[in-house]
């Protein structure tokens, strides 16, 4: 249930490395998701306090406080909330932002929350305003402030709740209002992972499909992941069909690099798009600086996609800059396209 905003044009081929996870792929991903904190890896930043956190709060015998978790998709957000619920040894109820039309419907699942169990809605910044305001009694007060009938004679009942977490999860913290936000305990950031990390994710999970792995070739796949784990599960599912298919099952280093080539993913975990991205601000607009309504017309996508969904990692890996004045591509950009940068003489 991660951010909707990815194409344009919904009967195009889903890209391989989208961190937006389709629904054929949701039971893989309930398959491979870690159990527990220690399985978790990665994002040490946020394990630690987290750890500090739930083992206090379960000394005290509460509920941890409420917990916001933002980033981009597929880094995480969902297992760590059913992480966090397990850790706790309490149940987790799933909605999303948009699936809570009516207040009736928030007051439904959280009058059905037992003492200590987790809320977690994702799209958390797409939940109507309406709800919203209803939820801020339901965190600071666990109770529910309803009103009853029209005009005058309307009267505000308040029903008492069950003590209980909300956890979080937005790809936009901005589009979160200040006093939603504010009443969070925790706010975590989920970072891009490291290559090291995403390494040891695949190895974990060929262990779990049962896939037979080199590690040099595990260590190829994590670097063209895009330091997504989604992406390189994903990965990791395509090029275990085309060794099982095409070779004996076994993923080794030129199994890997030829499965990874049919997909059209470089060495730097770029698609067709990314590259088209690159190509149109160094072909079209001499490298920049290119507004971003300006690129995402001339690849025809919408700009909440680029902004979103391309974009990020592009700059993680320093392909692309922000400027005052749009974007700009960088010479690592030109050195993988292999072009000219302008007034130089020579490829970088």
């Amino acid at each position: 249930m991660e951010e909707e905003i990815y194409s344009l044009d919904e009967n195009l081929e889903p890209r391989l490395v989208d961190p937006k996870l389709e629904d054929e792929e949701m039971k893989m991903e309930i398959t491979l998701r870690p159990q527990c904190i220690d399985e978790f890896v990665g994002q040490k930043h946020i394990k630690e306090p987290l750890l500090i956190s739930m083992e206090a709060a379960k000394n005290r015998k509460e509920p941890i406080e409420h917990v916001l978790l933002y980033g981009n998709p597929g880094l995480g957000k969902t297992t760590l909330a059913n992480i966090i619920a397990k850790e706790m040894k309490v149940e987790i109820k799933v909605t999303a932002g948009p699936a809570l039309e009516r207040v009736g419907d928030l007051a439904a699942i959280l009058s059905n929350l037992k003492s200590g169990d987790v809320l977690f809605v994702d799209e958390i910044h797409r939940m109507n305003k309406t709800i919203e305001e209803v939820l801020y009694s339901a965190m600071e007060d666990f109770a529910l402030d309803i009103i009853v009938g029209k005009g005058p004679a309307a009267r505000t009942l308040r029903m008492p709740l069950e003590k209980f977490t909300l956890i979080g999860a937005t790809t936009k913290l901005n589009l979160l209002s200040s006093p939603l936000r504010d009443r969070f305990g925790h706010v975590y950031h989920l970072n891009f992972y490291e290559t090291e990390d995403i390494d040891k994710i695949i190895r974990r999970n060929a262990k779990i499909l049962d896939v037979n792995i080199k590690p040099i070739a595990a260590e190829m796949i994590a670097e063209r992941s895009r330091r997504t784990p989604r992406v390189s599960n994903r990965l990791l599912k395509r090029i275990r069909d085309y060794a099982e298919v095409k070779h004996n099952g076994i993923i080794d280093e030129t199994v890997a690099r030829s499965a990874l080539d049919m997909l059209r993913v470089d060495d730097f975990g770029l698609d067709e798009v990314d590259r088209k991205i690159l190509e149109s601000i160094v072909g079209k607009f001499d490298g920049g600086p290119v507004g971003l309504n300006t690129l995402a017309a001339a690849i025809s996508e919408e700009m909440d996609t680029v902004e979103t969904i391309y974009e990020p990692y592009l700059l993680q890996i320093g392909m692309i800059e922000r400027t005052p004045r749009g974007r700009k591509a960088t010479k690592l950009a030109y050195k993988h396209l292999g072009e000219k940068i302008q007034g130089q003489g020579g490829l970088i």
